[in-house]
């Protein structure tokens, strides 16, 4: 079989994975690339976001670790009230941990959520406020301990994914760690 440029950057890649001290465990089809300034993060299932869609599903920055907004759908099986929408809810911060912890982050770290709210949407059956409570005891689930971070809570009249209720996008400020 013969040498391949490819083959080069994948041992290249490789090596760096396997170099990296990390607090947190790569998981399974996780990838970090190299950037300047630091790192994206690309968890397992996302390839697509990155070379279809041209963006970084997370990304480090020196000591900042900006988390792209994840979106949370109702499954079409699914009634849609409020327990349905907090299961998709976990989901979502299953997600987004993934994301931080990749660039050695968890949600201890999240300085800033920002989340965007489809208080509309007919995946959700309820008023703006019984989707924000939904939400919030979720996020409390993950992220209850304090310091909280700082929030920002947006509606709007829709979101890109098909079936999206909430987008949720995050900041962490995650001092890298001397590597001795």
């Amino acid at each position: 079989m013969p040498f391949h440029s490819n083959h080069l950057r994948y041992a290249v890649l490789l090596s760096l994975l396997l170099s990296e001290k990390s607090t947190f465990a790569l998981e399974a089809g996780a990838k970090r690339l190299p950037s300047p300034g630091g790192r994206v993060a690309i968890a397992a299932g996302e390839q697509r976001l990155y070379d279809e869609l041209k963006f970084a599903p997370a990304r480090r920055a020196g000591d900042y670790v900006y988390i792209s907004g994840v979106v949370v759908t109702r499954d079409a099986s699914t009634a849609p009230n409020p327990e349905t929408f907090k299961a998709a809810t976990r989901v979502a911060f299953q997600k987004l941990r993934a994301r931080l912890q990749i660039l050695d982050a968890d949600f201890a770290d999240v300085v800033m959520v920002n989340t965007f709210h489809d208080w509309s949407a007919p995946e959700f059956h309820g008023d703006r406020w019984a989707q924000f409570e939904a939400f919030n005891a979720v996020k409390e689930e993950f992220m209850g301990s304090t310091p909280h971070p700082a929030w920002t809570a947006v509606g709007t009249s829709g979101l890109i994914r098909e079936n999206g209720i909430v987008e949720v996008q995050m900041i962490a400020y995650a001092p890298i760690k001397a590597k001795h």
